[in-house]
């Protein structure tokens, strides 16, 4: 069952003002039904091409045309909204929602509406995604390089505007995504232009300069994946904040904590983006400092360029342990043991296990998922494409038929017919 599209009466102006919205149809990919974003030119739409997308206006109007079963809204880098994706938590027959779904509209009260299936909803708040992960079962957080289908389905009971919602997304993210919890938040003022950042973790340094860590970072046994990050290349990756974690958890192992250091590289990189000096907690703390911090309590151990690797320890048959005796150096141990954010860098011994094994799995798994969407977002455009080719053909005969039948010898593939 296709929704009735929403209007503009039914949806918060927050939404309505940004033109990041595309059109979307269902398809059938893998035996599973989907829904793929479309341009209002009729050609694929992209939560990563502003080009593909429009305004509110236009994209209601494509797909109340047909050629569209429905409206979607893009989440931006730079955008100021958060999408929470609550799955298989409704049933569409009687409404009743199961307790954890309830427990999460309630604490993020803010615009929340029924999913085209009718059996989720879709709340979307202003806030900071937390760094760290963003799925976990029926559970999904995106702000970026995703579309929400937008239903206008308004839950009775929540508010018809998009509210400002940072401190309990991240209690949510915190209790769902098991990120450290022994890393309090800076107290002191956000961090500015100039690179400086106060953070409540912080490690000994190792006076490496940001030029040599670079080319050390990017010539280590693992310099592939810190080369990608540093270029703000995020695939693989569920969302920005993920790789931004990713690059921190990389930076707090080669500068061995120093939260300066990592602040001043991070502005330095392809992931640099305005949401890093966006305050994230009440008390003033930074989106940057926060993650700065997770990144570095969950760090186990440190590079040092001035001490010798020990060939006792068993460092060198890790990653991290390999692109420090790549360099000539070793790696010593920290003295934080917080529990690491996702994809932090390999560390010996690593607090992580199998946890780390897991997080590598999903990685791969993304990739491959990506591929296979891509693929078959090919083999779609190419059967459109047949089929326009067999239409223009057919039409051709036609035309030829016709001039036979008039007894004219023209064809459109000779100048002659015999």
């Amino acid at each position: 069952m296709i929704p009735s599209l929403p209007t503009r009466e039914q949806l918060p102006d927050a939404l309505l003002e940004q033109a990041t919205w595309v059109g979307w149809r269902r398809q059938t990919r893998r035996g599973a039904e989907t829904k793929v974003p479309r341009d209002v030119t009729g050609g694929y739409a992209s939560a990563t091409d502003s080009a593909t997308w429009t305004t509110f206006d236009n994209a209601l109007a494509y797909a109340a045309d047909g050629p569209a079963d429905g409206v979607g809204y893009v989440f931006t880098n730079n955008g100021p909204f958060v999408g929470i994706d609550l799955d298989n938590c409704r049933d569409p027959e009687t409404g009743v929602t199961d307790e954890w779904a309830q427990e999460l509209i309630d604490r993020l009260d803010s615009y929340t509406e029924v999913s085209p299936s009718g059996t989720g909803y879709h709340v979307i708040i202003r806030g900071a995604l937390p760094p760290g992960g963003n799925r976990t079962g029926d559970l999904e957080l995106y702000d970026d390089a995703r579309f929400f289908t937008v239903t206008g389905d308004h839950v009775d009971g929540t508010p018809t505007t998009v509210a400002e919602r940072g401190n309990e997304l991240a209690a949510i993210h915190a209790a769902c995504f098991d990120t450290p919890a022994a890393v309090e938040p800076a107290t002191t003022a956000p961090a500015s232009a100039t690179g400086t950042v106060s953070t409540g973790s912080a490690g000994p340094g190792n006076d490496l300069s940001d030029d040599a860590l670079i080319d050390r970072a990017t010539n280590a046994a693992n310099g592939t994946k810190f080369s990608r990050l540093w270029r703000g290349d995020t695939t693989g990756y569920d969302s920005h904040s993920e790789a931004d974690m990713a690059l921190c958890s990389l930076l707090a192992f080669w500068t061995a904590g120093d939260a300066q250091q990592i602040d001043r590289l991070i502005r330095e990189s392809g992931l640099a983006r305005p949401k890093w000096d966006a305050v994230h907690f009440s008390d003033g703390s930074t989106y940057g400092e926060t993650t700065i911090d997770r990144s570095i309590a969950g760090t186990s151990e440190y590079y040092q360029p001035s001490r010798r690797p020990d060939v006792s320890q068993s460092a060198a048959d890790t990653d991290s342990g390999r692109a420090a005796t790549d360099a000539g150096d070793t790696a010593s141990p920290s003295t934080n043991r917080g529990t690491s954010a996702a994809d932090q860098p390999p560390t010996v011994p690593s607090p992580l296990g199998g946890r780390e094994v897991s997080g590598r799995m999903q990685e791969l798994t993304t990739h491959l998922e990506s591929a296979l969407n891509e693929i078959e977002q090919l083999q779609a455009e190419l059967e459109a494409e047949r089929a326009a080719r067999e239409a223009a053909e057919a039409r051709v005969r036609k035309l030829e038929a016709d001039a036979a039948e008039d007894g004219g010898g023209w064809s459109l593939f000779g100048w002659l017919r015999s």
